[in-house]
């Protein structure tokens, strides 16, 4: 099953933009550019770099929690569009049923470094607020695709998580921004939405993986662009 579990979420054309937009941050970060962005972040630019590299390779690795019953897929190892990006359906090799996992870069990663950003800035409530809005709009959003799982626009909770980090906090809007982003997606497109993944024929339902993934690694980055526009002075802890 290791073949048919591990594989990108994206096309490699599509994985290969995102490591370009990393790679980008990298030469920003060693101009001095968005040091300081980072370090309001949380974190140090270099723990940061290694979350968004991470989170870029644990993208290819998805953990298998259960099996679902349901039909087998109508296309396998092929390519699903949907709003304009391009998700791979992974190669069946066997059809046990729906594999539902947990993807390490989309869902692990995001998780505990949202979890470390609510304890760092003691965020709970304007946390649970953004996560709650966010897995609203969401929800509201996500569309059950065939073959592939649950499907968000990409760029929703970018734009969403932008607007409503800066109104709960503008000092805070950065670490909001990754929390309500990453939780309000996995929660709104993923979690809230497992009831219809038995009827897609989708090899895999991938927690955090094809169809959700590119949206939680783009508001990763939107984190740290609204870091380094943010008020000037730094988050800090409230104890």
């Amino acid at each position: 099953m290791g073949s048919q579990v591990h594989y990108l979420p994206i096309t490699p054309g599509l994985f290969s933009i995102l490591v370009i937009l990393v790679v980008g941050l990298v030469i920003l970060i060693q101009l001095g550019i968005l040091r300081y962005a980072y370090m309001r972040l949380g974190v140090s630019p270099r723990v940061a770099l290694l979350l968004l590299f991470g989170s870029l390779i644990g993208s290819y690795f998805n953990i298998p929690i259960t099996v679902l019953p349901g039909p087998p897929p109508v296309e396998s190892g092929q390519i699903v569009d949907f709003f304009g990006m391009s998700y791979v359906v992974p190669v069946v090799v066997s059809w046990p049923g729906t594999v539902l996992a947990v993807n390490v870069g989309g869902a692990l990663i995001p998780t505990v470094m949202s979890a470390y950003l609510v304890v760092r800035y003691q965020l709970w409530v304007k946390a649970a607020i953004a996560t709650t809005a966010i897995a609203f709009i969401i929800h509201s959003m996500a569309t059950p695709v065939p073959s592939l799982g649950i499907a968000v626009p990409v760029f929703a909770p970018v734009v969403s998580t932008a607007i409503l980090a800066f109104i709960l906090s503008r000092e805070y809007a950065a670490p909001l921004a990754y929390i309500g982003g990453s939780m309000g997606t996995l929660i709104g497109a993923d979690l809230s939405n497992l009831d219809k993944i038995n009827g897609l024929g989708a090899p895999i339902a991938s927690i955090g993986g094809a169809g959700t993934f590119d949206g939680i690694f783009l508001t990763g980055i939107l984190a740290v662009l609204l870091a380094g526009i943010a008020s000037p002075a730094r988050p800090r802890p409230a104890w």
